[in-house]
């Protein structure tokens, strides 16, 4: 299933893509007698009813499928049209979680970074997630060296703190994808540092330029977990202004995604709907020689099949920004 949150009040409402793009709104869609009248309106309460929440979603969905159920459904005003405005998938997580330094291809781009010893990661802002075909200001202080990386995104569906390597997957409700967008202004910086205070503290103002609201796109859709066999046959894209900037399989993560949940939930304790980015491949603008930063009305698009495209255009900062 790909699941998304339609635009429609404070936190959204569950809907579905349908197969022929049209847009499947849950609630109105649902039955009025039996477990159906049950759904929720939020994608986080749907994801923490767990895998009986998700297979009645999934009775909605397969039902819509027949002639004979859509002409009660436009009635109902429950099929939308592909271009209706969608939020993130999980408009509000709680916890949103980046892995860094995780594929080999980025490391070799920046400078010869060594291959860390086990999965590192940093927190950002939920202010910073912007929905799908959103335009996201530049910062009016910090706007010259705003970069992309395209990343997979992992959604949770149950509590995870703990977990085992071999169980880890068993905690994931689905992917989406994201752009985990940073101003690079202090990244020379971090290079340049002769000492390690002062290397902990650039490193430190660096991941600042990560946290501007509307920093990380999500969307368009959330893939159930289910539908993807094999991660590491997935492929990331990354185009700028219809420019291919980043491809990479996910293969090419140095720790696969059990290792990596099973490592970072040692710490943290995800809840349904929070995130967790996955790293970005090569092909990042600061990586380039010239570097290549993003400006007011260019269009960034991350690309992963099945899940869909992320697309978002660079807006001028706001006044008083």
């Amino acid at each position: 299933m790909r699941l998304v949150s339609i635009d429609e009040g404070e936190h959204g409402a569950c809907g579905a893509l349908l197969a022929d793009g049209q847009i499947l709104h849950l609630r109105r869609a649902a039955r009025r007698d039996g477990i159906e009248a049950w759904l929720p309106g939020t994608m986080r309460e749907l994801l923490a009813a767990g895998p009986d929440g998700l297979a009645v979603v999934a009775e909605v969905i397969a039902r819509a499928a027949h002639p004979g159920e859509r002409a009660r459904l436009r009635e109902l005003g429950a099929l939308l049209p592909p271009h209706a405005r969608l939020l993130a998938p999980v408009p509000r997580p709680g916890l949103v979680v980046a892995a860094g330094l995780a594929y080999r291809s980025h490391l070799a781009e920046m400078a010869g970074t060594p291959a860390p010893p086990y999965p590192t990661a940093f927190m950002k802002s939920p202010h910073s997630i912007a929905a799908p075909g959103s335009a996201v200001d530049l910062p009016a202080a910090h706007a010259e060296c705003v970069d992309y990386e395209g990343e997979l995104a992992v959604v949770f569906g149950r509590r995870c703190h703990g977990a085992g390597r071999d169980e880890a997957l068993d905690y994931v409700a689905g992917y989406t994808l994201a752009n985990d967008m940073s101003a690079r202004d202090w990244v020379r910086d971090v290079w340049s540092a002769k000492t390690p205070w002062e290397a902990r503290l650039t490193w430190e103002v660096n991941l600042m330029g990560k946290q501007f609201d509307g920093f990380t796109p999500c969307g368009p859709a959330l893939l159930t977990a289910d539908e993807v066999p094999d991660l590491g046959a997935l492929h990331l894209a990354t185009r700028l202004n219809g420019r291919l900037m980043q491809s990479a399989p996910l293969s090419d993560l140095i720790f696969d995604l059990p290792a990596t949940i099973s490592h970072l939930s040692r710490w943290y304790t995800f809840e349904p709907g929070d995130m967790l980015l996955t790293g970005t491949p090569a092909g990042v603008g600061v990586g380039r020689e010239p570097p290549v930063f993003m400006r007011e009305g260019d269009v960034v698009e991350v690309e992963v099949e099945r899940i869909g495209v992320l697309r978002n255009t660079i807006a001028r900062a706001r006044p008083g920004q």
